[in-house]
C-alpha cells in the first residue's frame, strides 16, 4: 500500500480544529505536522481546507444479513456507510437466524470478512434461555451483548426478571438495551385498535409507543445496573424525561451507565408524520418537539454520550403498508454525518462536539483498539468533508439496497469526498475502490 499525504486539511480531533498535514503509511497514521514535505513515494491529496475527521463509528445498525437480504446486506449497507463517512459499525443480532449462539455469531463475522466495506463488529443477542452462551463470549473479540427489553423479533424479548438479574450480575460484556415497556405498549395498541381498527393514523405511533413506556423500561434497566454493577448502555433515547436518568458529573471513561441518541430523534418530530408517514416510523417512536429539544440539551451537556443511526432498512413496499403492518425502522448510514453537519451549520452543535459524540466517544465507550481519533500510530480511518458542497438527495444517489431515504428531497450543505479504511482510500468523490480493506474490530478489555 503506498504512502498517502493529505495536505491543507482542517483536522477536527479531541476538541480542536487545526490546519495540518497528515501522512498515512500502510494501515496507520504515521505523522501529523504543520507541514510535511512530499516525497516521490507518496500519493498527495490536497484537502483544500476541507475538514478531516476520524472515521465515524456507528454503534447501532441493522444490516439484515443473514435471512433478510431482500431488505439489505452487509455488503450493500456497509458500502453506503463508507460513502457517508462511517468507517466502523456494530451490527445487531436480530437477523434470521438470530445471533444468539457463538456459531451463528461467527457466521456473521465470516460474511463480513468477505463482504464488508467498513470495519465491523457484532452484538451477541441475549434471550431468556441462552445464559451459558452469553458467558462464553470473548469480550476482546465481540462488541457487547444486546438485550431487547421491549417487543422484538422472535424470542429475543428478555422479559424474565430473574434471567435479567442473572445476566446483569454475571456478564463481563457491555450490555446494550432497547428500552420500551411491552405491557404499556400492548395496552395502548389495543385501545387504538378498538378506536381505529388496523389502519391506525401514523401520528398515533408516539402515543402507542409512549414516553411512559420508554421511561418505565429505561428506569428499571438503570436501577438493575446500579444494583448489580453491570456496564449498561441505553440505546436510542427518544424522550426528554429519560435524559434525567443519566449522569454528566464524571468523565465518560468512568461511567458505568451511558446513553445514545439517534440522528432521526434529533432531526424529526411528531409534526413530520403528516408529510413522511410510515417512512419515519421507528421504535422507539419519534416524539414531540419538546422531547427533541430535551435530547439536544442532554447531548450537549453530556448526559447523552453517543450519536448513532439505528440504521434499519425495509423495502418501500413494506413501509407503505397501513400502520399495523408497516415495520419500524429506516435507512440512515449514508446521510447521518451530513445531517449532523447541517446541525453544525445551524448552530445546534459545534463540529468538535459532533466528532466527540460520533467518533471519539463510541471508541472510548466500547474500548475499541486504535480507532476513533486522529493520532499517530492509530489506524488511518479518516474522512474528508467539504463543508460548502451542497447536494440534493434523490433516488439516483441513494446507495441503500432498499432504494429510499427519509431525507429524499433534502439538500445537504456538506459532502463526504474521501473515506479511508485502514489507510486504504475506499471512497473518492463518488467512486469506490474495487478492494475491500475492512477489519474486524478488537477491544481493549
Amino acid at each position: 500500500m503506498p504512502k498517502t499525504l493529505i495536505t491543507r486539511a482542517k483536522i477536527v480531533n479531541e476538541g480542536t480544529v487545526s490546519d495540518q498535514d497528515i501522512l498515512i503509511d500502510g494501515q496507520y497514521i504515521k505523522r501529523i505536522a504543520d507541514s510535511i514535505p512530499p516525497t516521490e513515494d507518496m500519493e498527495v491529496i490536497d484537502a483544500k481546507g476541507a475538514f478531516l475527521l476520524p472515521g465515524v463509528i456507528d454503534d447501532q445498525v441493522h444490516f439484515r444479513e443473514p435471512g433478510l437480504t431482500h431488505k439489505a446486506t452487509i455488503g450493500s449497507e456497509s458500502k453506503a456507510a463508507v460513502a457517508g463517512g462511517i468507517t466502523s459499525f456494530i451490527e445487531m443480532p436480530n437477523t434470521v437466524p438470530q445471533a444468539t449462539t457463538l456459531e451463528k455469531l461467527e457466521a456473521k463475522f465470516d460474511i463480513a470478512s468477505n463482504d464488508s466495506w467498513a470495519n465491523y463488529s457484532f452484538m451477541f443477542g441475549g434471550t431468556n434461555d441462552n445464559f451459558d452462551q452469553i458467558m462464553s463470549v470473548d469480550p476482546k473479540q465481540v462488541a457487547g451483548l444486546k438485550l431487547f427489553l421491549g417487543s422484538s423479533t422472535g424470542n429475543m424479548l428478555v422479559d424474565d426478571p430473574q434471567t435479567l438479574k442473572k445476566i446483569f450480575s454475571n456478564t463481563p460484556l457491555l450490555i446494550s438495551v432497547h428500552c420500551e415497556d411491552e405491557t404499556t405498549i400492548r395496552k395502548n395498541l389495543k385501545a387504538h385498535q378498538e378506536q381505529y381498527g388496523e389502519d391506525i393514523p401514523i401520528h398515533c405511533h408516539p402515543v402507542i409507543r409512549s414516553a411512559e413506556a420508554c421511561y418505565l423500561s429505561s428506569s428499571k434497566a438503570i436501577e438493575l445496573a446500579k444494583e448489580t454493577g453491570a456496564r449498561l448502555h441505553v440505546f436510542h433515547l427518544s424522550t426528554e424525561k429519560e435524559t434525567h436518568l443519566f449522569d454528566n458529573t464524571i468523565p465518560l471513561e468512568q461511567k458505568k451507565i451511558t446513553a445514545e441518541v439517534c440522528v432521526h430523534h434529533l432531526t424529526f418530530s411528531d409534526k413530520d408524520y403528516l408529510e413522511k408517514g410510515t417512512h419515519i416510523k421507528w421504535n422507539p417512536a419519534v416524539k414531540t418537539e419538546s422531547d427533541r429539544a430535551g435530547l439536544w440539551k442532554a447531548l450537549l451537556d453530556d448526559r447523552i454520550d453517543v450519536i448513532a443511526t439505528d440504521h434499519a432498512p425495509h423495502t418501500l413496499e413494506e413501509k407503505n403498508n397501513i400502520y399495523t403492518k408497516a415495520p419500524s425502522g429506516g435507512p440512515l448510514v449514508q446521510h447521518a454525518l451530513v445531517a449532523m453537519m447541517d446541525a453544525v451549520s445551524e448552530g445546534k452543535i459545534t463540529i468538535e462536539i459532533m466528532v466527540e459524540k460520533m467518533c471519539h466517544n463510541p471508541a472510548i465507550l466500547f474500548e475499541i483498539e486504535k480507532r476513533g481519533f486522529v493520532r499517530e500510530g492509530y489506524y488511518a480511518d479518516l474522512v474528508l468533508l467539504q463543508p460548502n458542497q451542497p447536494w440534493h438527495v434523490d433516488k439516483s444517489n441513494i446507495l441503500y439496497q432498499c432504494g429510499w431515504s427519509p431525507f429524499e428531497g433534502h439538500e445537504f450543505q456538506s459532502s463526504v469526498t474521501h473515506t479511508f479504511i485502514n489507510g486504504h482510500l475506499a471512497y473518492n468523490n463518488g467512486a469506490f475502490s474495487p478492494l475491500k480493506k475492512a477489519k474486524r474490530l478488537t477491544f481493549n478489555r
